[in-house]
């Protein structure tokens, strides 16, 4: 599953690497950008790693695959992805994407998410996409319902970090919706 060479117009997607270590960790450092994630602000570069790490585990074991978003000049904009590959009894990925503050609510996202969905149902043969959206996060709500996704309801006190507990709007689109 290496998704490499993925691209909408504006922007292409390639597979998080130690190349994009700069760029993530002032991205993710930013407390603005992790206000809804799991994460907190990271501390230091090295931190990156830890997200990379990550990211590339998901790609070896098959069980996800994130991506860096990057526009026509080459620079970052943010990551977006499938956090989750579920194949045991079903056919589904969690979708995930953040975009860098400088950038939000200019339709990086509007133009990406197609592409990431496209690949999820026809390259990953996926029957369903889910998102979980931290309650309050309207943004990210308002741009999967744009894209079709259906808020199927509230999983209360559904995830727990930064010392409480979040409740989870769970979004939800089929393959031939």
């Amino acid at each position: 599953m290496s998704g490499a060479g993925l691209a909408s117009a504006n922007y292409k997607l390639t597979p998080l690497s130690r190349s994009d270590r700069a760029d993530l960790f002032a991205h993710f450092s930013d407390a603005a950008t992790v206000e809804y994630m799991d994460i907190e602000p990271l501390a230091e570069v090295a931190d990156a790693d830890a997200v990379i790490a990550w990211a590339s585990g998901l790609a070896v074991s098959g069980n996800g695959i994130r991506w860096a978003i990057r526009d026509r000049t080459g620079a970052f904009v943010g990551t977006a992805g499938f956090n989750a590959l579920v194949r045991d009894r079903g056919s589904r990925g969690e979708v995930a994407y953040d975009v860098i503050r400088a950038r939000r609510r200019h339709g990086v996202m509007t133009e990406v998410l197609p592409v990431v969905l496209r690949y999820g149902f026809e390259s990953l043969g996926l029957r369903r996409i889910e998102a979980l959206v931290t309650a309050a996060n309207a943004g990210s709500a308002a741009l999967l319902e744009r894209h079709g996704f259906s808020r199927e309801g509230v999983l209360r006190d559904y995830a727990y970090w930064k010392g409480r507990y979040w409740d989870q709007w769970l979004y939800a689109r089929l393959a031939d919706d």
